[in-house]
């Protein structure tokens, strides 16, 4: 993957996650439901990628554990 494809994942990542807090809110949609989760997944990898890719492992590390919690939410909310 090509350094402006991963940059471009983590933008689309930092929006996600910025995106998920702003809906969560101002009451657009729940902590619990299935696109705020969906969203923090997406957000939590893109964010991870782009670190992990620039050698930055601080945010590279918890946003990994960020995107388990989140799989493991729609694990739980789509089973």
């Amino acid at each position: 993957m090509n350094s402006r494809t991963i940059e471009t994942f983590g933008w689309i990542g930092a929006m996600c996650i910025l995106g998920a807090y702003a809906l969560v809110s101002m009451g657009k949609i729940g902590s619990g439901s299935l696109s705020f989760q969906l969203l923090n997944f997406v957000g939590a990898l893109g964010v991870t990628l782009v670190s992990w890719k620039k050698r930055a492992y601080q945010p590279a590390i918890p946003n990994l554990a960020w995107a388990f919690v989140a799989l493991a939410a729609l694990t739980r909310l789509v089973g």
